[in-house]
């Protein structure tokens, strides 16, 4: 019996009817997942969304290989896909001091509404926001593009797909976006002193690539190396100030 299933369901008013209309599954298999049958990850990750809670608060026995692994490594996720909706929010709403993407377009943020009101709202609470993305006339973009198998033109279109969307974070005016030229190895996602690092991988849309979750715990660690790794970059790149 997964009592803390059954006590999230309550919690959200929602019957497990409801669960199965929305992941589009027999209302049976909501059932057995309530008598403690474990879902497979894409279900546990859209149910943990839906419920607004931890995945692992519903399924701490399935979820230890991703959990805090170390002081500084806090999680390791198979996939950049694999990271739920509500982790991400969650680690740009913690933040309390600093904000920093750096990525090549960041479209699956860019797309999400939420997302992009918590980044502005982020922003006029006082947190420095910085957005890192490609100049989407840069080489490097290109072949990116054309490392993932997508093309370089469709790359350099995601990107400015994505300074659109992001037009709404830049004009809170708390927050600036630059566009760089250079070649990455990973996305970094900062929030204060948490990091979600996206690694690449050659003929691998980031998103199928893993994500580690840092924790900056002290000086000469892991951690320290992408946040220096950022501000190089920050530092080089160029301003966007296309009107919003």
């Amino acid at each position: 019996m997964n009592d803390n299933l059954r006590h999230a369901l309550a919690n959200a008013r929602l019957q497990p009817a409801d669960v199965a209309a929305h992941l589009a599954v027999d209302p049976k298999t909501v059932h057995r997942w309530l008598k403690g049958r474990i879902p497979y990850p894409r279900h546990r990750w859209a149910i943990a969304d839906l419920l607004h809670v931890d995945e692992a608060d519903l399924w701490p026995e399935a979820t230890q290989h991703h959990r805090v692994i170390s002081d500084e490594v806090q999680a390791v996720y198979p996939h950049r896909w694999a990271v739920p909706q509500h982790t991400w929010r969650h680690h740009f709403e913690s933040a309390t001091r600093e904000i920093g993407i750096l990525t090549y377009s960041g479209l699956f943020l860019a797309e999400d509404t939420g997302i992009i009101r918590l980044l502005a709202a982020q922003a006029q609470a006082g947190v420095n926001v910085r957005i890192l993305l490609g100049d989407p006339d840069a080489p490097e973009v290109a072949t990116r593009g054309i490392d993932e198998a997508i093309g370089a033109p469709v790359m350099a279109a995601r990107v400015r797909n994505a300074l659109a969307l992001y037009r709404t974070v830049l004009a809170s005016g708390k927050a600036e976006i630059r566009l760089h030229g250079t070649v990455l190895y990973n996305s970094i996602y900062r929030a204060d002193d948490d990091l979600l690092i996206n690694t690449h991988a050659y003929g691998t849309p980031a998103a199928q690539a893993p994500v580690i979750h840092l924790r900056a715990t002290e000086q000469q660690a892991a951690a320290e190396t992408y946040l220096a790794s950022f501000e190089r970059v920050w530092a080089a790149a160029t301003s966007y100030t296309d009107a919003v």
